[in-house]
């Protein structure tokens, strides 16, 4: 296997998790959203103030897609599964875990979705809105779905390391 690429809600623990994985895995890390705001030279909240959502999610399909990376774990921003085309190229060199979470688990982990830097579409104000919207997606492109209710990073990385060992 080359890469393993985590999707879900923000806050959902992707880095966090991501980390030990790596660790567990004797792979290397990377955090999409890191690498845009190094790129970029300004935290997410600010480039989706500056570009709005569709140019963010412009600059975002184009660090997923140009992620030229073997023997990693790499950790997505909540809003990557808005492109169809960064998916199937992160989908190509690697298999996708969805890391699954409540909306009330996300609801009390973010109490400002704006100054988070989440991506909202349209007339989305809240988190269930947000995760209405999103939950489909994750499920689509994911090859495995961990639940991470009620479990630590560290029960959650141990659960993917076994579930890829298989």
């Amino acid at each position: 296997m080359c890469n393993v690429v985590l999707i879900g809600m923000p806050s959902s623990g992707k880095s966090a998790v991501g980390i030990r994985l790596a660790k567990l895995l004797g792979y290397g890390f990377i955090d999409s959203d890191l690498v845009i705001q190094g790129m970029e030279g300004k935290r997410l909240s600010e480039l989706i103030a500056q570009y709005g959502t569709e140019g963010f999610e412009k600059i975002e399909e184009r660090v997923n897609c140009g992620l030229d990376v073997s023997r990693c774990v790499i950790a997505t921003g909540g809003s990557a599964v808005y492109s169809d085309r960064a998916m199937k190229s992160l989908k190509q060199n690697g298999k996708i875990v969805y890391l699954k979470i409540s909306a009330e688990t996300v609801s009390e982990r973010i109490p400002d979705l704006v100054s988070r830097g989440v991506v909202m579409h349209g007339a989305l104000n809240c988190v269930d809105d947000l995760y209405q919207e999103r939950i489909p997606l994750y499920e689509r492109y994911q090859d495995f779905t961990i639940d991470c209710n009620q479990k630590t990073l560290s029960e959650i990385a141990e659960e993917i390391y076994h579930l890829l060992s298989e």
